[in-house]
């Protein structure tokens, strides 16, 4: 179990070092780790691409991990594999919604084509399902904006983002602290700011204090 933990704990920290960097922010020790089962999933569907030389190939590794959603959501993941595995508890733990999973994939499947980016997909859908490992469902509606803020800078609109920030600032005061380390990522998007550490600590001390 603690070598799964490491092992999917380094994945997340090489592929998204901004998110790798919140979960640190998340106190209980299980929560964190079904926390990084979700990044570690995002992370594995990242790469395909780069794996593969034709849209047709990546696409069918993109199916492969759609179908696994099934024996996933049955509390069936495939043995030996360590984001399925660790995923299946995750969702047993916090009767997480299949729904935002498989519009990840079919999001990725798209862009391997070339259509635009499905913001809501890639950045909105796992937002909320990492607010509600954390903090419990019932938060879906406060991520919105800050995940779409994060999805804008993500794909080089910054401007767009920055214009959302205070809506998305209001509409994440009503955010469990416990849920903070969901949508930090949003506030590690402006590079004119702080380092990332402090912007995190920065953004910690804004939410416990509804300011």
């Amino acid at each position: 179990m603690t070598d799964r933990r490491d092992l999917l704990d380094g994945q997340v920290r090489a592929a998204d070092p901004d998110r790798w960097l919140s979960s640190r922010f998340v106190g209980d020790a299980d929560r964190r780790v079904d926390l990084i089962a979700l990044y570690a999933l995002e992370a594995e569907l990242m790469v395909i691409p780069s794996k593969v030389t034709q849209p047709l190939l990546a696409e069918m590794r993109f199916t492969w991990w759609a179908d696994q959603m099934d024996g996933l959501f049955a509390g069936q993941p495939r043995k030996g594999h360590p984001v399925l595995e660790a995923l299946s508890d995750a969702v047993v733990r916090h009767g997480l919604d299949r729904a935002p999973l498989d519009a990840l994939i079919t999001a990725h499947i798209g862009r391997v084509h070339e259509e635009p980016h499905d913001l809501d997909a890639f950045y909105v859908g796992p937002m909320q399902t990492a607010a509600r490992i954390l903090a419990g469902p019932g938060h879906e509606a406060a991520v919105v904006l800050a995940g779409r803020m994060r999805g804008l800078s993500q794909t080089g609109r910054a401007e767009e983002a920055r214009a959302l920030r205070a809506e998305a600032n209001r509409a994440l005061k009503g955010l469990p602290p416990a849920a903070f380390p969901a949508v930090a990522p949003a506030a590690l998007t402006d590079h004119a700011a702080p380092e990332p550490l402090k912007r995190l600590r920065l953004t910690w001390a804004v939410l416990r204090g509804r300011i």
